[in-house]
């Protein structure tokens, strides 16, 4: 994985799988599509009329999923024991697919993710022209849960690895430890076959919790005396593994590619949500400043009145743009102008009913086409001329007290020459519009 380039990804043609459910025992049916480009993994229960489509992200992660499987639920709807199959996915790189099944759990097949790793294989995975974001963490965070001595630590890498340590104290299981970086090869090798697992003393307790109906000794390792009741281990280290599968699907409900070392002991399914919760936090944290820096960037596009006399020649009373507040040099410019009483032309423009000249409306307008034109590299220093103003029209009076916001965007552009759209507003009222052209000449 570490070698992938960073492109999303789909299947390249739909399969279908079909069982029973591990914890329920009701029989479904299991279609995965290829999806679009930022379709994400989204299951579709087309048993429900209508039919419900359910994202894999965190926000629809059930409370449930502390309960020996992942649930996803939206619109009143869920979907039950999404690990394995996500796991499959997200180890093939695939970002998007829509999911349809005709009953909540998806199946338990042989209890592990060997025959979504086969099959997926057996399909075949398309690139997609577009990039897929990638995950990494820039300093360790840590999930614990000290009442079963459980902890998870995430440490920055530019590859995923997980170091997991389980640990059972009755003597029907012992200690399993396994450390293993995360490729197609190792998993499909190491990882995929690895069984759903309990306790014998366990599965009694959870089948009489409503859990486990559609478990057998073949798709559940049940362990007694550190060994599996009328099964054959396929690792001697199986269960350790299961839970490396477990916690690669749960953590593919974040989206994203992911690139950390995990080192697990104790953990489970809960320990597993709480991890993606708090990367899920990471996340929105990170949207926040970057969109703090977009919005710094954009104020430092700002152009104040001492700079907007450096490019244009006009002086009071005709200069009729107080500030920039975004620019774009030859493409876009919104600007403001703010009107009050003390304006010279209502001293004899209707001096009873004070209203801006149309006029001056246009030509503040073409006054922030020309800061637009102007603050290009090849016409800085230069003057910009009208040429002609066409489809003006006067939507709305503007007075005293009234803000103008000017947006003016570039029709077409040549080297001495520029067309631009005109819009004044008055809060969101369209007050004046016009097209206006330019000739761009030296002093």
């Amino acid at each position: 994985m570490r070698n992938n380039v960073l492109k999303q990804k789909t299947l390249a043609s739909s399969f279908t799988v079909s069982g029973n459910g591990i914890h329920s025992n009701l029989p479904v049916t299991v279609t995965v599509h290829p999806a679009a480009i930022d379709t994400g993994i989204v299951f579709r229960r087309v048993d429900l009329q209508p039919a419900v489509a359910i994202k894999a992200c965190v926000e629809n992660v059930a409370e449930d999923s502390v309960l020996r499987q992942t649930i996803l639920q939206h619109a009143g709807a869920c979907v039950k024991t999404i690990e394995h199959l996500m796991s499959a996915l997200y180890v093939y790189g695939i970002s998007n697919a829509v999911v349809e099944l005709d009953q909540e759990e998806l199946p338990a097949l042989d209890g592990g993710a060997s025959e979504y790793n086969t099959i997926i294989k057996e399909t075949g995975v398309v690139e997609q022209n577009a990039e897929r974001v990638l995950f990494t963490l820039d300093k360790p965070l840590t999930i614990a849960n000290e009442s079963k001595g459980a902890v998870m630590e995430l440490l920055p890498s530019d590859e995923l690895s997980v170091d997991y340590t389980l640990i059972h104290t009755s003597g029907n299981l012992g200690v399993q430890h396994c450390a293993i970086t995360i490729t197609e090869e190792n998993y499909d090798r190491e990882l995929s076959g690895a069984r759903t697992f309990c306790l014998r003393d366990e599965a009694e307790m959870l089948q009489k919790a409503g859990f486990g109906k559609g478990a057998t000794f073949q798709n559940t390792l049940v362990f007694e005396n550190n060994k599996p009741i009328d099964n054959t281990l396929r690792y001697p280290d199986e269960a350790v593994r299961h839970k490396i599968v477990d916690l690669i699907g749960d953590f593919a409900i974040i989206g994203d590619l992911f690139r950390f070392r995990i080192i697990a002991k104790k953990t489970g399914h809960s320990e597993n949500m709480k991890a993606i919760m708090a990367l899920q936090e990471i996340k929105k944290q990170r949207h926040s400043a970057a969109t703090l820096v977009a919005k710094e960037e954009t104020m430092s596009e700002q152009i104040n009145i001492v700079e907007i006399q450096s490019i244009l020649p006009h002086r009071y009373p005709f200069l009729l743009v107080d500030r920039v507040l975004h620019l774009e040099p030859g493409k876009k410019a919104v600007a403001i102008k703010n009107v009050t009483i003390n304006e010279k032309f209502f001293n004899g423009h209707f001096p009873g009913h004070p209203v801006m000249p149309g006029v001056l409306i246009v030509e503040a307008m073409a006054q922030v086409g020309g800061v637009m034109m102007l603050n290009v590299p090849e016409n800085k220093g230069k003057i910009a001329y009208f040429m002609s103003i066409d489809n003006a029209k006067f939507r709305r009076p503007v007075v005293p007290g009234d803000q103008l916001r000017f947006e003016v965007e570039v029709v077409k552009w040549r080297t001495r020459y520029g067309q631009v759209n005109g819009k004044a507003y008055v809060d969101d009222a369209l007050a004046c519009e016009a097209d206006l052209k330019f000739s761009i000449v030296e002093k």
